[in-house]
């Protein structure tokens, strides 16, 4: 595979492989990984406004919006009123609970498999490296 020396375009790049990779793995659950890092993400963080999950995930508010009404139709997302009309509090339902705790083994299946083909340094740094350039960009 040629190195590509744009560092936007080498993440793309990994960024689409894996969610190729995680997504053959969620499939029969009926997850997607953009479906599945909400709910890890809902389960760690609790109740937060929609605009603060965007943050969090680097997430556009349309893409975030989309998802998560299909989520709310699953019932794996409680959408709960904000201080005011435009602002939505988010927590995951019962229902996502056990969606993600059903997803949990295949997740950390991949997560292993991965883990062992990278090995646990090199795996750890990137986990590492991954979180600073977002927080990088993000500030």
């Amino acid at each position: 595979m040629p190195v590509l020396d744009c560092l936007c375009a080498s993440f793309r790049r990994a960024s689409r492989a894996l969610t190729q990779h995680y997504d053959e793995a969620l499939r029969p659950l009926g997850l997607t990984p953009t479906q599945f890092t909400i709910l890890q993400a809902l389960s760690r963080i609790g109740t937060v406004h929609q605009g603060k999950l965007g943050e969090i995930l680097a997430m556009d508010s349309t893409t975030l919006t989309r998802t998560l009404d299909i989520m709310a139709r699953h019932g794996w997302v409680e959408k709960l009123p904000g201080k005011d009309r435009r602002e939505r509090q988010l927590r995951l339902s019962r229902h996502g609970h056990l969606q993600l705790n059903r997803a949990l083994p295949t997740w950390q299946n991949v997560q292993a498999r991965l883990r062992q083909k990278l090995g646990s340094e090199p795996w750890q740094a990137l986990i590492t490296q991954t979180n600073k350039v977002a927080s990088a960009v993000t500030e």
